[in-house]
């Protein structure tokens, strides 16, 4: 792909499934080497955005062109060897009893088990620079079923980061983790990105505490349409969110970390975004 032209090119894109329209019309570029931030409620149409843009999913009218490769007319298998994908739905799917080394192997040609593929010591030795990175060094020969849900997240993440994809795409891999592991999480991310400068990244979220502090971009969905997309500084205001999620927020920034709380209990808007 040129180091110029866009990750992810989406042009009034839809969605449809059993009749129903649940994404879109949404149009959204997505920079190389740009950092985004989808966030909405639940049934916004984050995850069905992500299996576009992950090319796992064709419109169901529009156009979406990804990694300079427009859906329908590239070969997908192609596409995925270059985009690293995690899912609550792909965790799912990984066998439990494989070894965790073994997992971070299977991502080489994002297949989902490693026993019909052939491996040699650099790949060996590329599973544990990745592993090191998230800091799960001491999971390599842990058995996948016997991690936590956090050391979980990490070892997918650094599956997807195996073969050095130029896209990054995880829905949701904060979700139901405790503090302490949505922190390391979010520390494996910023690590990922500091090792690869070219790395595009768009991660899904409810929360803006599970933001990781080099994101450069947001999107907001709602009910399948795009709300607000832009720069992270303009577009996660008080007034985007609360239309966002249908409520009255405060909305701020320490450091390079943010937050939101409602203005008083679970207190619906009232007012349109500003």
């Amino acid at each position: 792909m040129n180091a110029k032209a866009p990750a992810v090119v989406l042009r009034d894109v839809e969605v449809r499934t059993g009749g129903r329209r649940i994404l879109g019309p949404v149009s959204l570029t997505v920079g190389a080497a740009e950092r985004w931030v989808l966030m909405g409620p639940n049934g916004g149409g984050k995850t069905t955005l992500l299996t576009v843009a992950g090319a796992r999913r064709q419109p169901s009218r529009g156009t979406a062109t990804v990694l300079g490769r427009r859906l329908g007319a590239a070969p997908v298998r192609e596409l995925h060897e270059r985009i690293g994908h995690t899912s609550h739905r792909l965790a799912e799917m990984l066998p439990d009893r494989v070894r965790v080394l073994d997992v971070i192997l299977s991502g080489k040609r994002a297949a989902l088990a490693p026993w019909f593929e052939t491996f040699d010591d650099a790949d060996r030795t590329i599973a544990r620079e990745r592993l090191h990175a998230v800091g799960c060094d001491a999971l390599a020969d842990r058995r996948l079923d016997t991690c936590s849900q956090g050391e979980r997240q990490r070892v997918l993440l650094a599956r997807a980061l195996f073969a050095q994809p130029e896209l990054l795409l995880l829905d949701e891999p904060a979700a139901g983790l405790d503090l302490p592991a949505r922190e390391a999480l979010v520390t494996a991310l910023e690590t990922a990105v500091a090792q690869d400068p070219r790395l595009t990244m768009i991660v899904a979220t409810h929360h803006l505490e599970e933001i990781p502090p080099s994101a450069t971009h947001a999107a907001l969905l709602r009910a399948g349409e795009m709300i607000a997309a832009g720069p992270i500084e303009h577009t996660l205001s008080s007034g985007n969110l609360g239309a966002c999620f249908d409520l009255d927020l405060d909305v701020g920034r320490r450091g390079r970390r943010w937050w939101a709380v409602a203005r008083g209990p679970g207190r619906a808007r009232t007012q349109p975004p500003g």
